[in-house]
């Protein structure tokens, strides 16, 4: 989700970014990026990236932003595997590659970190310049800027600033 940087424009997804490399990063296995790969892959970093901003503000996901992950979890098939010692996990069906195959990875990280309780941790951050998605590892959970150093603290000054121009 990470791969569009808001404030200088880099994208890694773009066609000059080497989405090829990304993906192969990934353990994913060619065919990829194919003909609309790029587009689908852009599609569900901006889809998670709203997911994301729903944990951050502790609201419902987007109607269309569901449909969309629908969309292309749907395109994306999953299969369970059970090991030999007794385990299982979720893991892309064969025949996938490029973007469905990345795309059933991330379906299988969404439900593993639905399982353990984790998924709605994952969040973006407010700032409206940055969105960079994060893990919240505060005590309650309640994170909205992805550093206080630099996000929080810019939102803060924002807020003082306000208060201030009301009041004198």
């Amino acid at each position: 989700m990470n791969t569009l940087d808001i404030e200088t424009g880099a994208d890694a997804l773009s066609a000059d970014g080497g989405p090829g490399a990304l993906l192969r990063a990934y353990g994913v296995s060619e065919p990829g990026p194919g003909e609309g790969e790029l587009e689908t892959l852009q599609a569900l970093r901006e889809a998670l990236r709203e997911v994301c901003l729903a944990h951050t503000a502790g609201t419902g996901v987007p109607e269309g932003t569901a449909r969309t992950l629908e969309r292309l979890f749907a395109a994306a098939p999953l299969v369970l595997a059970v090991r030999p010692e007794g385990g299982a996990a979720l893991r892309p069906a064969p025949g996938l590659g490029g973007a469905g195959q990345f795309t059933a990875k991330v379906a299988a990280g969404i439900a593993a970190a639905v399982a353990d309780g984790t998924w709605t941790r994952l969040k973006a951050c407010e700032a409206h310049d940055c969105r960079w998605v994060f893990y919240d590892r505060s005590p309650a959970g309640r994170s909205r800027w992805c550093t206080m150093a630099v996000c929080g603290s810019r939102a803060k000054m924002r807020t003082y600033r306000a208060r201030r121009a009301e009041s004198g």
